[in-house]
């Protein structure tokens, strides 16, 4: 009974900062610049050889690379027109009041990550080979089939729904309760379905507030995490037992994660000037994109070091 009134406490205390959404601006116009000087060269026979102009190399920005480093394939998911085709110039922005904060827990993470996580990840790797793992992240994502299948329905989502159910009742039986994957093959195809509690409250018009960055969960916002925090009671380890039961549970379900996207988020810092800016804003995208694909594709995972389900 306490776990719940903490649950509804938190969830009231955080709800108040979902009132606006982030706002969409247009990136400006790139001023118009005169054409590069042409390059004559002098050559036999009154002819000239007139040289192209050299191409400058251009740097794709910071976010835009963050967003699919974290993102991973959308092959994997449902297949849906990418609603933000044709609107490459919106950029898309959250307030970010506790930034010294957020920045100090993103610190947090990163060291956290590089000095634990990814150690364990490593070794972890060595002692259980890469099929035994995949089929280990398998188990889980059958068994967080709950959370995708509720939020599904509560999307009006009915075919991604129809999708998940026809895919747990697969997996679970022909799959070895979840650790083989054989809904997902050619003569099956059935996709996987992406959908939390928070991109529920999203589609229902709640905006995300302002940014958050949890120590271990990482990118966030009061909407989303009332979503993480709606989504724990759909998570069936949570009713196994103890407390100390699912936490064990989850901390296997993370190394085995880690242990199968080494050097995804090392690639990502390397690519950022600012590593903390492009994390904050890949993520802020990433989640108005999974508002605006309602359960379809997009990505499998969330930006940041340390995700949730």
């Amino acid at each position: 009974m306490k776990s719940y009134l903490v649950a509804v406490t938190l969830c009231v205390v955080l709800a108040v900062g979902c009132a606006h959404k982030p706002a969409v601006v247009a990136d400006p116009a790139p001023a118009a610049t005169p054409p590069a000087a042409q390059q004559v060269i002098a050559a036999p026979q009154d002819q000239q050889i007139v040289a192209a102009p050299k191409a400058e190399p251009t740097l794709a920005s910071s976010p835009e690379l963050s967003a699919e480093k974290v993102g991973g394939k959308l092959d994997d998911y449902q297949d849906i027109e990418d609603p933000d085709k044709g609107n490459e110039g919106e950029k898309v922005t959250i307030a970010d009041p506790l930034e010294p904060f957020n920045r100090a827990m993103f610190q947090f993470n990163d060291k956290l990550y590089f000095w634990v996580i990814k150690p364990v990840a490593q070794g972890y790797s060595k002692v259980v080979p890469e099929p035994a793992r995949v089929g280990v992240s398998n188990f889980y994502t059958n068994l967080s089939f709950p959370i995708r299948f509720v939020n599904s329905l509560l999307q009006a989502n009915f075919e991604g729904a129809a999708s998940e159910l026809g895919r747990f009742i697969i997996n679970t039986v022909w799959g070895i309760g979840g650790l083989l994957d054989p809904a997902a093959s050619k003569e099956i195809d059935l996709k996987k379905q992406k959908a939390d509690f928070g991109q529920t409250l999203g589609v229902y018009g709640v905006g995300q507030g302002f940014y958050i960055h949890w120590p271990l969960f990482g990118p966030s916002s009061p909407r989303d995490t009332v979503g993480m925090v709606g989504d724990t009671f759909l998570y069936p380890s949570v009713y196994f037992g103890a407390w100390e039961v699912w936490a064990g549970s989850r901390v296997i379900e993370r190394t085995n994660d880690a242990s199968l996207h080494i050097g995804d988020y090392e690639s990502l810092k390397e690519a950022a000037i600012d590593p903390y800016v492009a994390v904050r804003d890949a993520y802020v995208q990433y989640r108005l994109k999974m508002i605006k694909h309602k359960g379809g594709p997009p990505p499998a995972g969330k930006p940041g070091l340390l995700e949730y389900d």
